[in-house]
């Protein structure tokens, strides 16, 4: 009957010998594929598209075809104990040369099987670090196929069978001693023990990462899985498993000692984590053999010595996971795994430049990497699938091209761009940096504007310029909403008045929608009739406002206690409160001539360029907002 392909190296072990070929193939294939890759394992297969599925076949088939090795090789024990056991005959020079043959080509044979094993165990290991990246893109909200692990994992427990009948074919070999020394087998026996600690050593990782940037005081939570799960019997004893925290240096100068652990690395520590240790469970109904940290804490932090302007939000730290294990009862191994870099803050206001540094690193670090090495500089098509990426994960809706044009537009159209141009150095004419508008844009929309956004009812990125050019044909009151270039986190709104000027309202921002959010404010502006269509190269026709907004605005409902409830009203205010306009129309503000634009026949009332104090001033004028209805 079949083994259960979860224990089929503890059988194995506790049989002494070898498992029959039927029983090492009794593994269900509930798996499904997943991306494919183009692999050339080194000497043994043409290159070819595999998946995780078609893995599992060929490690499958390699172990039944080393089947018939054990059978050769239980032949040569037993032909080699009789040999012995016997008493001198004229045979006995024949048999032993034949014996020194047959274990030759039982030699070449596991050798032939054993480099087979390590290009198998390329092609599952890239497919695990494929997975970490994956992992690291999700960081940043890409699609994330966290299931493939799953598949990874039944390769790497076939790969643990492999490798441990590789080990005690080879042990089975040395014991047949028909010469003095064998140096070659020595050596291959060495070889075969390393690629199975190598084995179990990469198959230990983070399946759940932290948050990426850290608060102090503030819980958090993580996991590692050992993808072993049941076939080394560790299960049966489970170790448990501690954490602490690493600055960038310490990482790299840990992972350059390789898995050389010592006592006192709970002492390195450059912080002090609450509830930092878990034993590691294994959940029988799905194989996963992990530890969970579900309520983890990051007390104190130790930074390290800055380096030139380098802030506490460009350090980056680590979560170092790790633990140390018998395997069959006499062997001791240790084993860590990295979580991708944190960045640890302890305000909240340190959070966007943090996201920053976060972003950069999972967006475009290399697959293999010191800790944590990134580029400086990569080139807009890279930046733009990452900006997208970011954005759309956190709204829900995907940047247009135009939408990436504009933001190119704001990183100068450069082919290449810099750290510091990203997040480091403000914008010409700004006094905040790219990130910094970027993320405010991205806050406020998720906060204040998700559902307008998915709708499509907010061109959002546009320019001054591009938005007075694109309004200047349209009907009177027809209208667009913008993000500003002056405001961070403002919206503002474009729109065509009754003299066919094109006039920008001063920007709102998170604070205005605390009060009164935006479909409502663009309800009281009578004005505003005809949304301008967001996606310009479908040739769509303008919208009536109600048709496009009515069902983002609030229901204004009579109290059924008998009073009648009060709400704000948004009205524009002209500077002038005498004059403050109540129709809900503007007044019209007189045309510069170095305001003008086209053919002279449009002027642009610019509201963007007011300043915040003039701002302020008109929040706080009575006549701006006016209350309907009365209460007693």
């Amino acid at each position: 009957m079949p083994l259960n392909s979860y224990n089929m190296n503890a059988a194995a072990m506790a049989t002494g010998g070898y498992m029959d070929s039927n029983e090492i193939l009794g593994v269900t294939n509930s798996c499904n594929p997943v991306q494919t890759m183009s692999v050339t394992p080194a000497g043994f297969m043409a290159a070819h598209k595999v998946n995780l599925y078609e893995l599992q076949l060929q490690i499958k088939h390699t172990l039944k075809e080393f089947g018939a090795c054990g059978n050769a090789l239980k032949l040569l024990v037993q032909n080699y104990s009789y040999m012995l056991n016997s008493t001198v005959s004229p045979n006995a020079e024949v048999a032993f040369k034949c014996l020194i043959e047959e274990k030759a080509t039982i030699v070449i044979t596991v050798r032939s099987s054993f480099m087979y094993y390590e290009s198998l165990y390329e092609m599952v290991s890239h497919e695990l670090k494929n997975w970490r990246r994956q992992q690291a893109f999700a960081g940043n909200g890409a699609p994330f196929n966290e299931g493939a692990l799953d598949d990874i994992q039944r390769c790497f427990e076939m790969l643990e069978t492999f490798v441990a009948h590789l080990l005690a074919a080879i042990k089975e070999l040395m014991r047949v001693r028909l010469v003095s020394e064998e140096p070659e087998l020595t050596h291959l026996h060495e070889q075969i023990q390393l690629s199975q600690e190598n084995l179990v050593y990469s198959a230990f990782i983070v399946d759940k990462q932290p948050t990426q940037v850290i608060k102090k005081h503030t819980r958090f939570a993580a996991s590692v899985r050992w993808l072993i799960g049941s076939t080394l019997g560790i299960h049966n004893n489970p170790p448990t498993v501690q954490c602490i925290i690493m600055s960038e240096k310490q990482a790299r100068t840990f992972v350059t000692r390789g898995a050389q652990l010592d006592n006192s690395l709970a002492g390195q520590s450059s912080g002090e984590i609450q509830n930092c240790s878990s034993t590691m469970e294994y959940q029988q109904n799905n194989h996963v053999f992990s530890a969970i940290f579900s309520n983890m804490q990051l007390m104190s932090i130790k930074r390290p010595e800055k380096k030139g302007n380098e802030s506490v939000m460009d350090e980056k730290f680590a979560l170092l996971f790790y633990a140390t294990t018998t395997v069959n009862n006499s062997h001791q191994i240790r084993v860590w795994t990295l979580s991708l870099p944190v960045v640890v803050i302890v305000h909240v206001n340190q959070e966007p430049q943090s996201w920053a540094t976060i972003t950069w690193d999972n967006a475009f670090a290399e697959m293999v990497r010191d800790p944590f090495v990134t580029t400086d500089r990569v080139s807009w098509a890279q930046l733009s699938v990452a900006l997208n990426t970011k954005f759309a994960s956190s709204t829900q809706r995907s940047l247009t091209p135009d939408n990436l044009d504009l933001i190119y537009e704001k990183l100068q159209r450069k082919e290449y761009i810099t750290w510091n141009q990203f997040c480091k150095e403000p914008m010409p004419g700004r006094s905040f940096t790219f990130w910094e508008w970027f993320s405010a844009i991205m806050k406020l929309t998720k906060e204040h504007m998700l559902n307008m956004w998915k709708a499509g009812c907010i061109m959002g990125f546009i320019n001054k310029a591009k938005a007075e050019d694109d309004l200047k044909r349209s009907p009177v009151g027809t209208f667009l909403i913008r993000f500003s270039d002056s405001e961070l986190g403002g919206v503002t709104i474009a729109y065509v008045n009754e003299k066919r000027l094109v006039t920008m309202l001063a920007p709102w921002t998170a604070h205005d929608f605390q009060v009164l959010n935006l479909a409502d404010r663009i309800r009281d502006l009578n004005f505003l009739r005809w949304v301008y269509p967001v996606d310009r190269s479908a040739q769509c026709s303008i919208l009536d406002r109600d048709t496009a907004f009515g069902e983002f605005f609030s229901k204004r409902q009579e109290l059924s206690s008998g009073y009648k409830k009060t709400f704000l009203h948004v009205q524009v205010y002209n500077g002038n409160s005498d004059n403050a306009s109540t129709s809900g129309t503007p007044p019209h503000v007189p045309t510069h001539d170095g305001m003008q634009i086209g053919n002279g026949d449009f002027g642009i009332a610019d509201f963007d360029s007011m300043t915040k104090r003039n701002r302020i001033s008109a929040r706080r004028t009575p006549s701006w907002h006016r209350y309907h209805g009365s209460g007693s």
